[in-house]
């Protein structure tokens, strides 16, 4: 059968044109760096946000666009200031990280943690100022280059150890885990007459395997996320303070997306930020009986410590200003969270 030279020219130019649309789709992939482990709340919830990010960015651009979130968790990136600087020498697109890692970017919004600022255990102010306080750090944020696409949770923090401590005196006895990168523990530590040990995130296991420290501060989950718990003895029955984390985006990586794609992706963020608030807050709980069923002891923190605790906060917030936040951010968020009770 002979074949008419239009009908040939058609199907080659049909031919080209599907070729020309099978180029000019392009799949995206935004690297994100992460402490959290594989198999933790955390990651469960962000790779399956991660899933809906591509079919829906796929949707939106009618195929033309796939973009893909590539997580390097537990660590593999480094600590957070790992993270952070390769975030900045754009080998990251961004990372989840807790508020240290937010801190060495707009250090203000370390403001949130500070011992005493927030009522530990209360998620009913700990949300209401942060909803209140969202679009201010939010803006922060943009003006240093990043993108601020949703905010987590971490978790009540509570005070882990190998000595059972029934008065301050015994709790100068441990060796505590002091985050190197954290200013705000390393001038607690320091105003609790602590002794503290300088650690990153990823040397605390082998050194409480050594017995390099003996005494944690983390939220339950972590501790169990991390494997911490199988290697202290007692937890604190409240906790003394809360941590609070966010997902960030450097502004270069973030505005060379479609205007629809970048929509897609925060309206993505927020709502995987309302999951992971959720179930976070409930894995807590269940970490705390987990633990407590694994054979940790649970202690009333005794009246020593707890006034130690309130004027060693005192003293922090007055130490960190104007090193971190104004006085005036300070004031602003104790008043945000006075009416938040």
């Amino acid at each position: 059968m002979r074949v008419s030279s239009s009908l040939r020219v058609g199907v080659v130019a049909a031919s080209l044109g599907l070729l020309a649309s099978a180029a000019s789709a392009e799949d995206v992939t935004i690297k994100f760096a992460t402490l959290a482990p594989d198999g933790s709340s955390w990651m469960k919830l962000l790779k399956g946000a991660a899933k809906d990010l591509a079919l829906k960015t796929a949707e939106v651009t009618s195929g033309k666009m796939t973009v893909k979130i590539k997580y390097f968790t537990g660590g593999s990136a480094g600590d957070e200031k790992d993270a952070i600087r390769k975030i900045r020498g754009g080998q990251l697109d961004g990372a989840a990280v807790t508020a240290v890692g937010l801190g060495m970017i707009q250090p203000e919004v370390r403001v949130q943690e500070l011992p005493g600022v927030l009522t530990a255990g209360n998620n009913k102010q700990l949300d209401c100022v942060r909803n209140k306080l969202a679009p201010d750090f939010e803006k922060k944020f943009y003006e240093k280059g990043y993108v601020l696409l949703g905010w987590g949770d971490v978790g009540p923090v509570h005070i882990f150890t190998n000595v059972e401590f029934k008065s301050l005196a015994d709790l100068k006895k441990g060796k505590f885990w002091a985050w190197t990168d954290d200013d705000i523990i390393r001038e607690f530590i320091k105003k609790m007459k602590l002794n503290g040990e300088p650690l990153g995130v990823p040397g605390v296991l082998p050194a409480l395997q050594t017995g390099k420290i003996d005494s944690i501060y983390a939220s339950p989950l972590a501790t169990v996320a991390l494997q911490w718990y199988t290697k202290v003895k007692y937890m604190s029955k409240a906790p003394i303070g809360v941590a609070i984390g966010a997902m960030i985006i450097r502004k270069e990586s973030f505005e060379k997306l479609p205007p629809e794609v970048q929509t897609v992706m925060r309206d993505n963020a927020k709502a995987v930020a309302v999951k992971l608030k959720d179930t976070v807050r409930k894995d807590n709980d269940k970490a705390i009986k987990a633990m407590v069923k694994g054979g940790i002891k649970m202690i009333d923190i005794p009246a020593d410590i707890t006034a130690a605790i309130k004027t060693a906060g005192d003293e922090v917030s007055g130490a960190l200003v104007p090193k971190l936040f104004s006085k005036e951010l300070l004031d602003k968020v104790k008043a945000t969270a006075a009416g938040c009770k």
